[in-house]
């Protein structure tokens, strides 16, 4: 679906006008329309959140697949969680206690919305990655910021998303540290740790794992246009 028709099956016609010029102007539709479609749910979406992409999709949908090996009910975890995008297809998807993270109160605002709008009990916490959280959790998952600050990004992103979801220091490696050197009291005997990650992040963020969970075992997969994208780390 392309952006016109995307405003004309969300707006309506007294707005569709004021939308195509809003386009022209640089904004993205998904913020003009107020929502997006993401994996078979939709979402409330403003400037406060990421709009989810077609690869947290695919993340969500093997980690589904994962997930079928463990034992239900389960316990996840979903570290920045934005407009609530994993947090609330997993909860649907899965027989789940889910809490979902993140440091903006205006994001959790969102995904408190979202949640109500797509009928599914989550436990939302502000949290500083996992400073705030207690208990131990079968899955594991996070999205987090990626992108180092001196990598140049489709102007479209960087002139409407949150920069606070986007950027990340230590070469956009800084959240896949502190969340695995602090993660082993979270884990139960056997989890799932499972990330999105910059295509060309996939080694550094291997060797990250290594570092502080010797003894897992460590995949990483590709997404539809055959990147890198995904690290899936069984404990």
């Amino acid at each position: 679906m392309n952006n016109i028709e995307y405003l004309k099956k969300y707006l309506p016609k007294e707005k569709i006008e004021e939308g195509i010029k809003k386009l022209q102007e640089g904004k993205p539709v998904q913020y003009i329309v107020g929502n997006v479609d993401f994996y078979d749910i939709n979402l409330l979406v403003n400037e406060n959140v990421l709009i989810p992409r077609f690869e947290t999709e695919t993340l969500v949908e093997k980690t589904i697949n994962y997930a079928k090996k463990l034992k239900k009910p389960l316990d996840i975890l979903d570290i920045g969680t934005g407009s609530g995008a994993i947090a609330i297809t997993l909860a649907k998807h899965l027989k789940s206690n889910v809490l979902a993270t993140d440091i903006s109160e205006k994001a959790l605002e969102i995904a408190k919305k979202n949640a109500i709008r797509n009928n599914v009990q989550i436990n939302f916490k502000k949290s500083d990655i996992l400073k705030n959280v207690k208990g131990k959790f079968d899955i594991i998952i996070s999205n987090p910021p990626y992108i180092s600050k001196d990598e140049i990004i489709d102007p479209l992103v960087k002139n409407n998303e949150p920069h606070l979801a986007l950027y990340a220091d230590n070469k956009g490696l800084y959240f896949y540290e502190e969340i695995l050197k602090n993660i082993k009291p979270y884990l139960k005997e056997k989890s799932i740790i499972a990330f999105e990650i910059g295509y060309t992040q996939s080694e550094d963020i291997t060797k990250i794992a290594q570092k502080y969970l010797p003894k897992a075992k460590i995949i990483t997969e590709k997404d539809l246009t055959h990147k890198n994208r995904y690290i899936f780390i069984f404990t």
